[in-house]
């Protein structure tokens, strides 16, 4: 199969398009043959080490963890899934080397689930990581109705489902981003604010009272912007600062959850979650967008056409 890979950590300079062996399948799993990946910050974090000293890497190492595709082969047990079964995913396992970056990718059912009908296949790649992080972290601090929720990156790709989640929950949602993607967040249902200098006097100014939680999707001074705002400081998680829970707050990492997924499609195909794709890239471009990604400003998820020209 063709897959992006790295001989050892490195940056996006050292991902090579390469020809391995397709995956094992172990009981409980299934092989899905992938139709587009996902491209996330985590992606070239663990490729360049950051996470070395808390989880095994093994190489030739293939990044990515968020996929769409089709069931191909099932392993021992794996009766969730039949061949032929249109999935997502959030792949993850408990350690990294075979990912999304790929043609072939084994994934454990409890990663998975089915694929959103309203979504074509690049917008549903870019829905079960992202996507879980935010639904988990509104989760996290149990945002509902009647709520006003600061969320910061509010247009970037969590941001949004940040957002939507939010708002589908009956919250109200104030958003940090740049002026250029106001209108974008006020489609999405938010109350947009411009980010830097200043934030604290804007949020105030759209809620006097102060907020009832703060979803951090961007790090830098959020969280003590945040803690300035709420009416309880300690409502806040961030994905971003993991010093947040000295300060009385959350950290959330994203954990695969087939339940919470099939509550994301289920939200998709209601139309009260839209994917905005803002741009795909093919496989072999994979370093093209990392850059991207790591650039910053991006509205939307940005995504791997790993089955360029197929049926979207």
């Amino acid at each position: 199969m063709k897959a992006i890979a790295l001989q050892q950590y490195g940056g996006a300079e050292d991902l090579e398009l390469r020809e391995l062996p397709p995956p094992k399948v172990a009981p409980g799993e299934v092989l899905v043959r992938v139709k587009a990946a996902g491209v996330n910050p985590g992606d070239w974090k663990i490729a360049a080490g950051y996470l070395d000293s808390v989880m095994e890497t093994h190489f030739p190492f293939i990044p990515g963890w968020e996929v769409s595709g089709v069931v191909e082969a099932r392993g021992f047990d794996a009766t969730e899934f039949e061949v032929g079964d249109e999935v997502v995913g959030y792949i993850w396992k408990d350690w990294a080397q075979n990912g999304g970056y790929a043609e072939l990718v084994s994934a454990p059912v409890r990663t998975l689930a089915r694929k959103p009908q309203s979504l074509d296949w690049l917008q549903a790649a870019g829905l079960p990581l992202a996507g879980l992080t935010a639904y988990q972290a509104t989760q996290r601090l149990d945002i509902g109705r009647g709520d006003t929720v600061l969320i910061h990156a509010a247009s970037g790709g969590v941001g949004s489902f940040g957002v939507q989640i939010a708002v589908a929950r009956g919250a109200r949602v104030i958003g940090t981003a740049g002026e250029h993607n106001h209108d974008y967040l006020r489609g999405l249902g938010a109350e947009p604010v411009t980010y830097g200098d200043g934030l604290t006097g804007r949020v105030r100014e759209l809620a006097p009272d102060g907020v009832d939680a703060a979803l951090d999707f961007v790090g830098g001074d959020a969280v003590a912007v945040s803690q300035d705002v709420l009416k309880n400081p300690n409502r806040v998680a961030s994905i971003v600062d993991a010093t947040i829970t000295e300060k009385g707050g959350h950290h959330v990492w994203a954990r695969p959850n087939s339940d919470d997924l099939v509550a994301l499609c289920a939200l998709a195909d209601s139309g009260e979650l839209s994917v905005t794709v803002a741009r795909a890239f093919p496989l072999a471009e994979a370093a093209d967008a990392w850059r991207t990604v790591q650039a910053g400003h991006t509205r939307g998820k940005i995504v791997l056409d790993v089955d360029a020209g197929g049926d979207r």
